[in-house]
């Protein structure tokens, strides 16, 4: 064998039915010029409605694009090596942007700050410098996909789930907390902590106060930690709003100075509320010196480099913009959410009530065939090939319940989501009325990737039920 068994092991979730289905995308990837009946990505959480705000601060700072100070290329300072941990400027700008997203009800010490190379980097670091192979973080479900791939892959740590159901609309309780830590004791394995995405992937909700406090409550008692991944924090359009682990954890005063202040974690970055994610710009932030002491020296595999820093500390710093852009793009994710949401009322497929991220969590177990996980990917590869629209199973997310999608909306054209909103609608007439691939749209889907499907089916089904079983 030429790889080590690192490499060769297969807990990185490149198997899943989440990655496969970008795959087929990028084999028929949908263009409104050279390919209108390819497949359309709406499994790709890319916020691409403010595009035209950042390119026009550009365009008015041509300095800063063109690495200039006054007139001087700073290019050669740039470029030679400096403490690419961070540059000060850039740290700075970075907390005031965290803090302006959250109304400015909490601020953040520069100094607490570990950047990373994105949110993927920030979480792995994160596991590495509180658990060690073979340990347990508790997950929420439905989670997001790649969590599978950044947190355990690499770390040997395991991820123990806490089943939410769609009765409380996948909130998260009391009894399912305990009942994942005592899940994790049968299997002998040491929790660590709580990791939870808030606001949440793929559900597209906030977490309420009382679910902080719960969570605050929990790690506390068992002496664990908390990791909350606010990525998505600049996305919440719509009420209740945003409320972040920090604000809540101030406001318990008395915590401030015990060991539970030391044990809570944040993970931030600019690839969602920005939609930079090309930048690979995360960051970590940690109350306790020694994790951020460690993580920092565990930042060195994954730097941001100073171009980018220098960039973006500038445009941060302009509070002007940066007010206004976070107020922009929640107008424009919030008509845009609206839009997806009224057009898949009208087919009679609801969506569960969100007010924040990219994505909508979608309905759609009156489709079934039958209450199954086979039934949901039969469906999911009808909509996959036969539709054309790239979803992602509720199965990926390790959903409990079957027949749940997400579907992304910010990362296309106004055209493109209205296109695919009626490539939906056939389908959902044509399966009601029982003449599925009755026009000639679905007939050139099916008849152009029937030997594809069929190929994918045992794959697909050998990994979802694989890890189904691992997980009981």
């Amino acid at each position: 064998m030429t790889l080590s068994r690192k490499a060769a092991c297969n807990t990185h979730g490149q198997d899943s039915s989440y990655f496969l289905g970008w795959q087929e995308y990028e084999k028929n990837p949908y263009d409104e010029s050279n390919n209108l009946n390819g497949i359309i990505q709406m499994g790709l959480a890319e916020n691409q409605l403010c595009f035209d705000l950042l390119e026009s601060w550009l365009a008015e700072n041509p300095d800063v694009a063109g690495f200039r100070n006054g007139g001087e290329s700073i290019f050669r300072e740039l470029a030679l090596f400096q403490d690419y941990h961070g540059l000060p400027s850039f740290k700075n700008a970075m907390v005031q942007f965290m803090a302006e997203i959250r109304g400015n009800k909490v601020s953040f010490n520069p100094d607490n700050l570990v950047l990373t190379a994105g949110a993927t980097s920030a979480n792995e670091t994160l596991i590495f410098c509180l658990a060690d192979p073979g340990e347990a973080f508790l997950l929420p479900t439905p989670y997001y996909p790649g969590f599978d791939r950044d947190l355990k892959w690499r770390t040997g740590v395991e991820i123990v789930p806490i089943q939410c159901t769609s009765s409380n609309g996948f909130r998260i309780t009391a009894p399912a907390l305990e009942a994942a830590y005592q899940l994790a004791q049968k299997r002998n394995l040491k929790v660590k902590g709580v990791l939870v995405t808030n606001p949440s992937n793929p559900l597209g909700i906030t977490l309420t106060r009382h679910e902080l406090t719960l969570l605050l409550n929990f790690v506390g008692a068992k002496g664990i930690h908390l990791i909350s991944d606010e990525i998505y924090s600049g996305t919440v359009f719509s009420s209740p709003n945003f409320v972040s682990v920090m604000e809540v954890l101030v406001d318990r005063s008395h915590v401030m100075k015990s060991e539970l202040w030391n044990r809570v974690h944040i993970v931030y970055s600019l690839s969602k509320d920005l939609g930079l994610p090309g930048f690979r710009v995360g960051a970590i932030y940690s109350n306790d010196p020694m994790v951020v002491a460690a993580a920092t020296k565990m930042s060195s595999f994954g730097l941001v480099s100073s171009q980018t820093q220098y960039l973006l500390s500038a445009m941060l710093s302009d509070k002007e913009f940066a007010k206004n852009y976070i107020v922009e793009n929640r107008k424009r994710l919030k008509n845009r959410h609206a839009m997806l949401v009224r057009g898949l009322r009208k087919t009679g497929i609801p969506c569960l009530e969100s007010n924040a991220g990219l994505f909508c969590w979608v309905d759609m177990r009156h489709l079934l065939s039958s209450n199954t996980f086979e039934a949901e990917m039969d469906l999911w590869k009808k909509i996959v090939y036969d539709v054309g629209l790239n979803i992602s199973p509720g199965s990926s997310c390790h959903c409990v319940e079957p027949g749940w999608f997400r579907v992304c909306f910010a990362n296309m054209s106004e055209d493109t989501l209205e296109l695919a909103i009626q490539r939906i609608a056939s389908f959902v007439n044509n399966t009601t009325s029982s003449s599925e691939n009755s026009d000639g749209f679905s007939r050139h889907f099916s008849s152009k990737n029937s030997r594809r499907k069929s190929s994918l089916t045992n794959w697909v089904f050998r990994l979802s039920f694989h890890d189904r079983e691992r997980e009981r």
